[in-house]
């Protein structure tokens, strides 16, 4: 189901803790942007579905990126496309938006979407995951008394 343009931005307004809806709209704006780089596929696509029209657009037609961004540099990246933001303003804009985009993805959708980025971003969504060690190798194995 798609989020309306006024509930997804009253979302963004309310975690940024912004004074206007123009400034969560330009926050949704760069940040999809950004991700819509980071994105292929039918999870972009699936994601795009599930955005008002206008952001969905936005993520379809993205910034152009030469490669994946870790978490540290997409905040940088979003400080250099908003006027006068900070690293520390650009997390706080990065984090309103993403928990909302992973709020309108559902869980399943924002497991797909953190599947196609670096190592970190899990927290920018506001949805940390556990940290694995040896993966595939079940836990019960692990014991050092084995």
């Amino acid at each position: 189901m798609t989020l309306r343009r006024e509930a997804f931005l009253d979302r963004v307004k309310e975690r940024g803790e912004y004074d206007t809806a123009e400034e969560a709209e330009r926050a949704a704006r760069v940040v999809l942007a950004l991700l819509g780089a980071h994105l292929i596929g039918r999870v972009r696509a699936q994601l795009a579905a599930r955005l008002p029209e206008g952001f969905a657009l936005i993520l379809l037609n993205p910034l152009r990126s030469a490669e994946p961004l870790p978490p540290e540099r997409f905040v940088r990246a979003t400080a250099a496309w908003i006027e006068g933001a900070t690293e520390q303003t650009a997390m706080w804009d990065v984090s309103a938006v993403l928990s909302t985009v992973a709020d309108t993805a559902g869980e399943d959708l924002t497991g797909q979407i953190l599947l196609q980025l670096p190592v970190g971003y899990d927290l920018l969504f506001g949805r940390p995951q556990p940290i694995r060690r040896n993966p595939g190798v079940p836990r019960a194995q692990r014991s050092h008394g084995s």
